[in-house]
């Protein structure tokens, strides 16, 4: 990459930095399987100005939703899980499930499949306050984070189950509308592989990409390296921030029996740089076969209807894109916020952790952040429009 794509990139980051958008961030840029481009900024703990650093640990949130997409197609490749079964075949909540309307709850047209839970058209939702659904499966997600460090901690199929037994906002399969299902799809997999999901996903996914440093929580002994996540306040100063959004344990070296398929999973990028690579190469990581290059490209070049569309019209963040299998497909890039190429695909986290993979270049783009509702922050456009400005 030229001189000038590297000092600008590196330009904008400082100045997001030196802003207080962020306190710190970390990015790795790879091309062909070579390393474009590493750069890191700011702090990881703004208190004892502990920068971030390439090993640093990220709680990824919802850039865990690829990793679980991926189990999920291991088992799907495997013959073992049917895209097409429903929900209730594997968790008991899902049976009997209603569907909120004006007047009374309904019954549904159809049950929700295992295709609805990676397509985001399930009818579920995450906590909130703007409908039944969201009401009641906020009372699932508070009595998650109630239960936190206590000898009830609620688990992965326990807490799937209470999601399924709340009232749908949509008919399953109308409409993409952003929720739980992935979290849903992690007890699936736990109950079809006869795992716990955590377990299932070290033996299949971060043993053979050697992602030693990926989980659902940190030992002790690498706490060191965890990135402090900070807010904003209304007068733009940075606090640390202390909570468990979406029953995900803050202190992420005590173990949650809750893990999380939609946004538990800490990592750092090249941990995560592996797992990216290895889809990009077709599903084969260092001579070592996770999944079929058919399997792969199923996975990456999913999308939804038509009519299922409409759901993304409330993201701007996803013009341009189409939505399938837990991750963002860039379908119409003059249509996007940014610069890119068609058939891109990944997905970004609630700290700001960003994930991008371009087959047509070759290229995987990662960001580690801990700033609260971020999504893909200002920053990220950014870098991809300084990094998409010309050829490489």
């Amino acid at each position: 990459m030229n001189h000038s794509k590297v000092r600008d990139i590196e330009q904008v980051v400082h100045q997001t930095i030196v802003s207080g958008s962020i306190a710190g961030m970390n990015l790795l840029i790879i091309k062909d399987g070579e390393e474009l481009l590493y750069c890191s900024d700011g702090y990881a703990d703004v208190k004892n100005k502990r920068p971030v650093q390439r090993n640093s640990i990220f709680r990824l949130y919802s850039m865990t939703k690829p990793v679980t997409a991926a189990a999920a197609m291991i088992l799907v490749e495997r013959g073992l899980l049917d895209l097409g079964q429903p929900v209730s075949d594997f968790l008991p909540g899902f049976r009997d499930q209603k569907v909120c309307s004006e007047e009374k709850l309904l019954a549904p047209d159809r049950p929700a499949i295992i295709r609805d839970l990676l397509n985001m058209t399930a009818g579920l939702v995450y906590p909130g306050t703007d409908g039944e659904a969201e009401i009641q499966t906020a009372r699932v997600f508070d009595k998650i984070i109630a239960n936190l460090g206590t000898d009830h901690q609620v688990s992965t199929v326990e807490a799937a189950n209470a999601i399924g037994e709340c009232p749908l906002k949509y008919q399953p399969g109308k409409t993409y509308f952003y929720s739980s299902g992935a979290d849903v799809l992690g007890a699936v997999i736990e109950v079809v592989s006869g795992m716990k999901f955590g377990d299932f996903l070290q033996k299949e996914i971060f043993e053979p990409l050697q992602m030693n440093d990926t989980g659902f929580y940190v030992p002790k002994s690498k706490a060191d390296r965890v990135v402090i996540p900070y807010q904003s306040t209304p007068d733009g100063t940075l606090n640390v921030y202390k909570g468990c959004n979406l029953g995900v344990q803050n202190d992420v070296t005590k173990k949650n029996a809750f893990e999380s398929g939609g946004a538990g999973l800490v990592s750092t990028l090249d941990d995560y740089a592996s797992f990216a690579t290895m889809l990009l190469d077709g599903g084969i990581y260092r001579e070592k076969r996770i999944l079929s290059e058919q399997t792969v490209k199923f996975m990456t070049e999913g999308s939804l209807t038509s009519g299922q569309e409409k759901g993304l019209e409330s993201a701007p963040a996803l013009l341009g894109h189409t939505y399938g299998n837990l991750m963002r497909v860039l379908k119409d890039p003059g249509q996007a916020l940014s610069m890119g190429n068609l058939g891109e695909y990944g997905w970004d986290g609630w700290l700001g952790c960003y994930f991008s993979n371009d087959p047509k270049e070759r290229m995987t783009i990662l960001a580690g952040v801990q700033q609260t509702d971020s999504g893909m922050l200002p920053i990220i456009r950014k870098i991809r429009n300084i990094l998409y400005r010309s050829s490489f």
